[in-house]
């Protein structure tokens, strides 16, 4: 009677821990979506739009976290010609931003909703037996280069829909680890 008690409650438990497993949400951007993102550079009109427009839709350095500025430098390295490409197959706004040399500047946006949550039997998770973890989300970049605080390229790219599995399987659960902490040790 004991036995099959425990064994219920047991059942229960693993059944009901499932929300006991860990979650970690990590947010780097002012964009609600991978599409928000996108329409607004897409929204970017070169040789327009300016560095207010930029500042009106929440896009600033200073106070948008994961925001590379870029110095003239930085741009000549991303977009010099090389033996494949030549001068005249760069945009045209690109050209104009390193003809204006020390005018010109970039800034490189990186922008993430990215949830990370272990998933599965809480029992096996618990003991380390077995630990599935699904990560879901997006991350997003662009490329913005101005000249003079005036928008002349822009472009973007990333992953519209992350979901990625991962399964970590310890036939030795708890005790998995243990072996090579003995070895070193002696």
């Amino acid at each position: 009677m004991c036995s099959q008690f425990l064994l219920c409650l047991l059942s229960l438990l693993t059944a009901a821990c499932s929300s006991m497993l860990p979650i970690v949400h990590n947010e780097s951007s002012p964009f609600t979506s991978f599409d928000d993102a996108r329409r607004a550079i897409d929204s970017l009109v070169p040789m327009k739009s300016d560095v207010e427009t930029l500042t009106r839709m929440g896009i600033d350095p200073a106070k948008q976290a994961n925001t590379t500025i870029l110095t003239q430098a930085d741009v000549v390295r991303r977009f010099v010609p090389s033996a494949l490409l030549q001068r005249e197959d760069l945009d045209p706004g690109v050209l104009v931003c390193l003809q204006a040399r020390d005018e010109c500047r970039g800034w490189e946006i990186t922008a993430a909703q990215i949830t990370k949550a272990r998933t599965g039997n809480f029992l096996a998770d618990f003991t380390n037996f077995s630990r599935r973890s699904e990560t879901t989300g997006w991350r997003f970049n662009a490329l913005i280069l101005l000249v003079r605080d005036k928008v002349v390229y822009r472009a973007w790219g990333g992953q519209p829909k992350v979901n990625e599995i991962e399964v970590n399987t310890n036939p030795l659960g708890p005790l998995q680890e243990m072996g090579p902490a003995l070895l070193t040790t002696h």
